[in-house]
């Protein structure tokens, strides 16, 4: 059972927006067994000019799908981020099949209408660690990993932060802003 949390970033989040949005993302439910319990949290957003951004977030216990699309049709958006989300399934599910049989963990969440398991879709292959690295983080302050990270070329970089003593990532976000990950 999904439930709603619908907001809007300079758009009026409308009656007929709001029943679109739950009417495509319920679809997803065909994928979860019955009794899952899940908040699909989606931003809307305008932007100047008048590009649309969505953002639909679904945490479930063992797994979190997420996806976001641009488009100059909000409608349009939300059509394509369901399919991404779909897609998204498939493949997680392909991959835990693949390695586990038992029927736990996140597989455990997926279903046919039918309520039979689904069966395993084509995916294009294992993750495969190409190369290992080992480092001493240093201990440092936010803007020093971003320069750092910068220095190197690198999307991401981890360090130890001086004044926490806690591991952290910073990252480059595809919009040229940056994002701090902290760690618990």
């Amino acid at each position: 059972m999904l439930d709603f949390n619908i907001r809007g970033e300079n758009v009026e989040v409308t009656p007929a927006i709001r029943e679109y949005v739950e009417k495509k993302v319920e679809k997803l439910e065909r994928y979860f067994t019955e009794g899952v319990n899940a908040t699909a949290n989606v931003n809307l957003k305008v932007y100047s000019d008048k590009q649309t951004k969505v953002e639909i977030t679904i945490p479930m216990k063992n797994l979190t799908l997420r996806a976001e699309e641009r488009h100059n049709d909000m409608y349009a958006a939300v059509d394509l981020i369901v399919d991404k989300l779909e897609r998204q399934i498939r493949k997680y599910k392909t991959r835990v099949n693949r390695k586990s049989r038992d029927r736990e963990g996140v597989a455990a969440y997926f279903q046919t209408a039918d309520g039979n398991p689904t069966p395993d879709f084509e995916d294009d292959g294992e993750f495969d660690v190409v190369r290992t690295k080992q480092f001493d983080l240093k201990p440092m302050d936010q803007e020093e990993a971003i320069l750092q990270m910068n220095m190197l070329g690198h999307s991401f970089f981890i360090f130890t932060d001086a004044d926490s003593d806690g591991t952290h990532i910073v990252y480059k976000r595809k919009d040229g802003k940056y994002g701090l990950i902290e760690t618990n």
